[in-house]
């Protein structure tokens, strides 16, 4: 990996997942906004492109997909923006990640999970012209390869629902410096041997106090949640 001089966190970042989501529609402005007014120090989104390049934030590769949801629904990936502004959400409309980036303080930071295929060079040039603290994760591994092999200066992670044998080898293949890593797969021995390699390990979804506090204990480097505000007020306090 090439970032063993990099500095972690003294404490545990709180990453509001998809924002703030128990207080506002998940990957929405008012969302990611909401996080960091209750402290969070990054904010975690997805990404998908639009067919005339756009990258927008939303989770799945369709509009109102989920059930309960309301409207139409279309393939990010065939749709316009344009035309994918006129489909209501709530607290929306689906943001674009420049709008995002315009709106985010400068000292906080955001994870983008990419979504999509083929849509690297598209999230990096948002990322280089907005010149904020920026991340990029992915599932798909080759996905953070791609990135750090066009943008070298961006950092990259993979996420994981698994606990390898050899927990450094992917990340040295993705030459990736964070290890998403689901918080059940989590423990202070995969903690230390990641941080012996100059990378860092983010929990996700951390919603539980006590869980919190643990890994805290163990010198995790950032939790991702889905109540920032909680998180925050109760990882304060554990390494006070």
């Amino acid at each position: 990996m090439a970032y063993a001089s990099t500095t972690r966190p003294v404490r545990p970042w709180i990453i509001g997942h998809r924002g703030s989501p128990r207080d506002h529609r998940e990957n929405t402005l008012r969302s990611f906004l909401r996080a960091f007014d209750a402290g969070a120090e990054a904010i975690e989104l997805d990404v998908h492109g639009t067919v005339d390049g756009a990258v927008v934030i939303h989770h799945d590769a369709t509009t109102n997909s989920r059930p309960g949801e309301s409207g139409p629904r279309v393939a990010i990936a065939d749709t316009t923006l344009s035309a994918l502004r006129e489909i209501p959400i709530a607290d929306g409309p689906i943001p674009t990640l420049n709008e995002l980036l315009a709106r985010t303080p400068e000292d906080r930071a955001v994870f983008v999970e990419v979504k999509a295929k083929g849509i690297e060079t598209a999230v990096v040039s948002v990322i280089r012209a907005a010149a904020k603290q920026c991340a990029v994760h992915s599932f798909d591994h080759r996905v953070a390869r791609r990135v750090r092999e066009v943008a070298p200066e961006i950092p990259v992670g993979i996420l994981q629902t698994s606990y390898p044998i050899d927990p450094l080898r992917p990340m040295h293949d993705a030459d990736a410096r964070d290890l998403w890593q689901h918080w059940e797969l989590i423990d202070r021995e995969l903690i230390d041997a990641v941080h012996a390699a100059g990378g860092r390990v983010i929990a996700w979804t951390v919603n539980d106090g006590d869980v919190a506090r643990r890994l805290a204990s163990w010198g995790v480097d950032g939790i991702c949640t889905d109540v920032p505000a909680v998180m925050r007020a109760l990882v304060d306090e554990a390494v006070a």
